[in-house]
C-alpha cells in the first residue's frame, strides 16, 4: 500500500469518526430531550392500554354501524405493577434513548448518505435517496400500524384473557413496554418487504415470475404471522393486518417486474 493511499485511508477514517461523533451527540439530544417530556412520552405509550384510545372508539363506531356488536371491545380495566426498586427508573431512560433515536434519525441518515455518497456514481446516487426515502416511510408505516392496530387489539385480548376466574392480570412494566418496542421494530422491519425485493431484483436475484408462482403460499405465510401477532380471534382485526401486509406483496412484485424489465 503507497503512503498516499494510506495516507486516504486515515482522511476516511477521520471523517467516519466525526460522522459517528455527530450521529451519537445528536442522539444524545434527543434522548435527553425525550427524557425530560416523560408526561407526554409515557402517555403515549400507554394510551393503548385505555379504553378510550382512538382505535377502540373506532371498532365500537364500526360496531354500531354494522350492528357487528360481537366485535364491540367494550369496556375494560388494564392493571400495571412494578415489582423492581429501579425498573421505573432503568425503563425510563430506555424508552428515552428509543425515543431520541427516532426524534433524531432523519439526521442521523442524512448524515450516514453524506458519508457514503462520495463513493456513489451519479446513478447510484439518483436511486440511494428514493430507496432511504421510501424506507424510512414504510419502517414508519409499519410502526403506526402497530402501535394503532395490532397492539392495542392483542393487548385488550390477552388483558381479559383469563385461565381461571381467580387469576387476575397485573401487567408488568417492562412487560408492557418490551412488548410495545418489539413489536413496533418488527412490523417496522416487516414493511421493509418492498424495499428488500427491490434490491434482490436489482442485483439479479430475484424476478417478478418467482412471486407469483408463490403468490398462494405467500398468502398462507402472512395470514399465519398476523394470526400469530394478533391472537384476538375475531376476523375483522386479523384482515385489518392481513391486507396491509398483502399488498405489499403485491406492490412487490409490481416493483420486482418493473426492475427486471429495466435491467434485461
Amino acid at each position: 500500500m503507497s503512503e498516499r493511499e494510506v495516507s486516504s485511508f486515515w482522511d476516511h477514517l477521520d471523517v467516519l469518526r466525526k460522522m459517528l461523533f455527530r450521529c451519537l451527540i445528536a442522539w444524545l439530544i434527543g434522548a435527553v430531550a425525550a427524557f425530560c417530556f416523560k408526561q407526554l412520552l409515557f402517555g403515549l405509550l400507554f394510551a393503548p392500554s385505555q379504553d378510550t384510545f382512538i382505535s377502540y372508539r373506532a371498532m365500537e363506531w364500526l360496531c354500531q354501524q354494522t350492528g357487528w356488536q360481537s366485535l364491540c371491545p367494550g369496556s375494560f380495566q388494564a392493571s400495571f405493577i412494578n415489582t423492581e426498586l429501579a425498573a421505573q427508573f432503568m425503563t425510563h431512560i430506555k424508552v428515552a434513548l428509543w425515543a431520541g433515536l427516532v426524534v433524531v434519525s432523519p439526521y442521523l441518515i442524512v448524515q450516514l448518505y453524506g458519508f457514503v455518497a462520495p463513493a456513489l456514481y451519479d446513478k447510484e446516487k439518483r436511486h440511494a435517496a428514493p430507496i432511504i426515502i421510501w424506507g424510512a416511510l414504510l419502517f414508519l408505516l409499519g410502526v403506526l400500524m402497530n402501535y394503532f392496530i395490532i397492539f392495542p387489539f392483542a393487548f385488550r385480548f390477552l388483558n381479559n384473557y383469563q385461565v381461571y376466574d381467580e387469576v387476575r392480570n397485573l401487567i408488568s412494566l417492562s412487560s408492557y413496554i418490551s412488548t410495545l418496542l418489539l413489536l413496533s421494530l418488527l412490523m417496522g422491519v416487516l414493511f421493509e418487504i418492498p424495499i428488500v425485493n427491490y434490491l434482490l431484483a436489482k442485483v439479479g436475484l430475484l424476478k417478478a415470475e418467482t412471486l407469483k408462482k408463490y403468490r398462494r403460499h405467500a398468502i398462507v405465510g402472512i395470514a399465519i404471522v398476523a394470526a400469530v401477532i394478533t391472537p384476538t380471534g375475531d376476523a375483522v382485526t386479523l384482515a385489518l393486518v392481513t391486507v396491509p401486509i398483502y399488498l405489499l406483496y403485491e406492490a412487490s412484485i409490481l416493483i420486482v417486474n418493473k426492475t427486471n424489465l429495466k435491467t434485461e
